[in-house]
């Protein structure tokens, strides 16, 4: 079967072609890719090329397709499988294999396995890790999103708290507790603020903080304060960059007490800084931005670590049971994962917008794979509708929908450019 898939062959090469797949294995998966989610983690990658960690070495030879954040249908089940999967099964995955030792994964490191592309062969350590997953979801777009709503997942989850009396840890970020979300009005920190108002264990605040008010102002729009006060929650926007002294004033928020869960959401070493010495007493800071320069570092305050109990983490990617999770809630409209998304394109926008990730303004950059489309910002939909039919249709629903991407908004691309599953 032929497939087309955006490839990398080595820094800053991406490419966008069409080749046949081979015949899949009796311990294989052929799958039907919907949609793709495009992630900083991949534009690290492609300007990395082969000196990341992920990448084989023989790209130059062997490319391999990028994208891990995606969806689709099963086509054909090889033998070994055919008792849990059928043709015809929507399906989502989890990337973060760690498959005895290996540091391969989607999107990285295989020559037929990714999510930037029409087709591709799940391998069998896949299935065997029990990270192909059946995904019974409205829409394709929730199941791509579902990754990355698995890494800031894990993050919550890793977080922990320690008693004095027995020393044991009490696992997740603290329950009425105070949270602070450095750098979170980005993609990811919406998804963290989404996630934080219906957890079991939900704090009584949760303070965001950014330097641009115009991504505040559509963190408002899209995740009101209340909204959050609806859901038990007290959630403050601030805009660090106009405060004399921060690390009083947020602490001020709190009533002096400071912030028992701390999530470092950009990579920079004075936020970094701000976040340890924003901790309460047994506080956790969980540094969630991964940095590209691999000797990253920033003061610590070890006189704190050692008397006030306070912890320094790192959270990178999520588990099965954190994806699980992350699409149940999703499908129960408990978290909007929609809040991520700002542009949405085809599987001719991918190798582009992903080289150019950095320099393009707002959140999630979703791709659909099946036809082809500029990527477009959802916001632009209105402008561009008053001559085009098919973005005055978006249009009208994503302005249904809170000016966000919804299953509905889907069905229209997808009736548009006939694409059937």
């Amino acid at each position: 079967m032929k497939t087309r898939a955006v490839r990398m062959y080595g820094e800053n090469d991406l490419r966008l072609e069409e080749f046949e797949l081979p015949q899949i294995k009796d311990d294989e998966i052929l799958v039907k890719v919907m949609s793709d989610s495009i992630c900083m983690s991949t534009y690290k990658l492609a300007i990395q090329g082969k000196k990341h960690k992920r990448a084989p070495k023989n790209i130059d030879t062997n490319p391999i397709i990028i994208g891990h954040e995606f969806a689709g249908v099963i086509v054909e089940v090889g033998k070994k499988w055919q008792d849990q999967f059928k043709p015809g099964m929507k399906f989502a995955q989890q990337p973060a294999l760690n498959y005895k030792g290996s540091l391969a994964s989607p999107g990285y490191s295989y020559e037929f396995f990714g999510g930037a592309c029409t087709y591709c062969i799940i391998p069998q350590e896949v299935m065997e890790l029990g990270c192909l997953m059946e995904y019974k979801g409205e829409s394709f777009f929730e199941a791509s999103l579902g990754e990355p709503m698995s890494c800031i997942i894990g993050g919550y989850h890793a977080n922990y708290h320690t008693n004095k009396q027995n020393y044991e840890h009490a696992m997740g970020t603290k329950k009425d507790g105070n949270i602070i979300i450095l750098g979170g009005c980005g993609p990811m920190g919406l998804g963290a603020i989404s996630y934080g108002l219906q957890i079991e264990n939900r704090p009584q605040r949760i303070v965001v903080t950014d330097i641009d008010d115009a991504k505040i102002q559509r963190a408002r729009e899209v995740i009101s304060e209340q909204q959050a006060k609806e859901a038990g929650v007290e959630l403050i926007y601030v805009n660090t960059a106009k405060m004399a002294d921060q690390v009083k004033e947020l602490k001020d928020l709190t009533d002096g007490h400071g912030y028992d869960d701390v999530f470092v959401y950009i990579p920079n070493q004075k936020v970094a800084e701000l976040g340890d010495q924003l901790m309460a007493f047994d506080g956790c800071l969980n540094f969630f931005a991964g940095p590209t320069d691999s000797n990253f570092s920033a003061k610590i305050n070890l006189y704190n670590v050692h008397y006030t109990a306070s912890k320094i983490i790192g959270s990178t990617g999520g588990n099965n049971d954190d994806l699980i999770e992350a699409n149940e809630l999703a499908s129960k409209k408990l978290i909007e994962p929609a809040v991520m998304v700002t542009h949405v394109g085809g599987i001719d926008s991918i190798a582009q917008a992903t080289l150019d990730l950095p320099n393009i303004p707002g959140g999630k950059k979703l791709t659909y794979t099946q036809f082809e489309m500029p990527l477009t910002a959802i916001e632009d939909f209105k402008e561009l509708g008053k001559t085009d039919p098919l973005f005055k249709k978006l249009d009208e629903a994503c302005q249904a929908n809170r000016g966000l991407w919804s299953s509905e908004a889907e069905k229209i691309l997808f009736d548009h450019y006939n694409v059937t599953y």
